[in-house]
């Protein structure tokens, strides 16, 4: 019997000699054009330039471009860099029900060791694909069923960086030419690798929007270390000393990770963020912009009830004091009483709130505090009955005139029942990376990431990036 990291492992051989379909590589292409802008948007935030002096710091010979600077990294240093921008306004793809973020990790790793050996762009999207769906199958792994709720939340861990650097490893690993052995090893040595623990969402700290950067990282670096020999245990996902056991306890489902693999693929269902902004906080913002359309005002509202799944309290609700006056910018993205105001007090940017409503002086500003303090985060049983599935949520504003106005939002925006349409994925690409390029410039990327499927490579988009930012300069 062939054990987890063994299928995955002989699943991922096949795939690069065969292929994807079209429907998958389609998939990830998009997924591609999502992270790219996200990237865009975020080389300017304070993360950028601290992880861009740590790994100029560390030299070393270029080899993959950082979209932070331009500059050519060793591959490691690339991917630590763009999973940092990748996540850091926390506007990056979500799996339900595991609730992880598998772009953000696994792809800046594939572009990387992509761009480092010079692989095509069909290769890259199915090495691509094969690490986002091995991250998102970890995280159902670390799922409980009985109990609606992610083990590796529970603990306090952030599966995104800890599952991601798995799968960035396998993907890094196929595109380095690995055979099913260094594969195997490539998987069982990044599970010694990834780590993270999400207190910053509670009470601040920057730190966690380098996790999917080191994940990524790890990744690669886990690749390159198998590719030269050091091997990680075949029974690393499912041993009495392995990963699910060491994260998850007896809580723990190995089941999940090969569950109809290669049959079933998890990764076309992952969700595309349609804000910047924590994903649990979407619903309630999808609702304040119904509100909003129904006329009522910011300065309409006495109090406002926020209704939400019961697990996701800690994150968006608590301690209330953080939540309703945020620190940063950043920190009101986990907020729910901010968001709910920024949904109502915003210019509607975007496709509702954007990046201009989670700035430091956004979060800073009266108008906004005064809604925030008038939001009443409460757990809501309907709510929480379909989480964490979705991230549902209801706002009841009750107004001076007397009114009681509701607004219940059971599916989010940008997954499988309200996908986001081409033309707003197009407004976000476009937002995004109209923060540092200009849309002739932007438009080219588009492209050449859409010609992945077909003549280009990630080389040449990386090309592209760097051209423009001598232009630009």
């Amino acid at each position: 019997m062939r054990t987890p990291a063994q299928q995955v492992a002989d699943l991922a051989v096949r795939v690069r000699d065969e292929g994807l379909d079209d429907r998958l590589r389609d998939d990830l292409a998009a997924r591609t054009v999502d992270l790219l802008g996200n990237c865009l948007a975020a080389r300017t935030e304070e993360p950028a330039r601290i992880v861009s002096a740590v790994v100029a710091e560390w030299g070393g010979t270029g080899a993959a471009t950082s979209f932070a600077t331009g500059d050519l990294l060793p591959a490691p240093s690339a991917a630590l860099v763009n999973g940092t921008l990748a996540h850091s306004l926390d506007f990056d793809d979500t799996h339900l029900p595991s609730v992880l973020h598998p772009s953000a990790a696994v792809l800046p790793a594939a572009l990387a060791a992509a761009e480092a050996v010079g692989a095509s762009g069909p290769a890259y999207l199915d090495a691509a694909t094969l690490g986002v769906e091995l991250t998102c199958r970890l995280g159902m792994a670390g799922y409980d069923e009985d109990a609606s709720t992610s083990v590796f939340f529970e603990w306090g861990q952030h599966a995104t960086a800890i599952c991601g650097a798995v799968g960035a490893a396998l993907a890094a690993g196929v595109l380095r030419g690995l055979d099913a052995d260094g594969l195997t090893s490539a998987i069982g040595i990044a599970a010694s690798m990834g780590s993270g623990i999400i207190e910053a969402n509670r009470t601040g700290g920057t730190v966690k929007r380098v996790h999917c950067g080191w994940a990524a990282h790890a990744g690669v670096a886990a690749a390159d270390l198998a590719r030269h020999g050091l091997t990680g245990p075949p029974t690393v996902l499912e041993g009495g000393f392995g990963f699910l056991r060491a994260f998850c306890g007896d809580r723990a489902r190995p089941e999940a990770v090969t569950e109809r693999l290669g049959e079933h693929w998890e990764t076309p269902g992952v969700f595309v963020k349609p804000y910047p902004c924590n994903h649990f906080t979407h619903a309630g913002v999808d609702a304040a912009l119904a509100l909003r359309d129904r006329g009522v005002a910011p300065d309409d509202v006495e109090r406002l009830v926020l209704g939400v799944p019961r697990p996701v309290l800690r994150t968006i609700a608590e301690p209330r004091e953080e939540k309703t006056h945020p620190r940063s910018g950043y920190h009101a993205a986990f907020s729910g009483p901010y968001t709910v105001a920024a949904a109502l007090c915003g210019d509607r940017e975007g496709l509702g709130v954007f990046h201009c409503d989670f700035t430091d002086a956004a979060a800073a500003d009266p108008a906004r505090l005064a809604v925030a303090a008038r939001v009443e985060v409460v757990p809501d049983d309907e709510a929480t009955a379909g989480f964490p599935r979705a991230f549902p949520a209801v706002l009841t504003a009750h107004l001076r005139d007397g009114r009681v106005l509701t607004e219940r939002v059971t599916d989010n925006r940008g997954g499988p029942v309200r996908p986001l349409s081409p033309a707003e994925h197009g407004t976000k690409f476009a937002g995004n990376a109209a923060r540092s390029l200009d849309a002739a410039a932007a438009e080219d990327l588009t492209a050449a990431v859409w010609d992945l499927r077909g003549g280009t490579n990630p080389s040449r988009v990386a090309e592209l990036f760097r051209s423009h930012e001598r232009n630009d300069s």
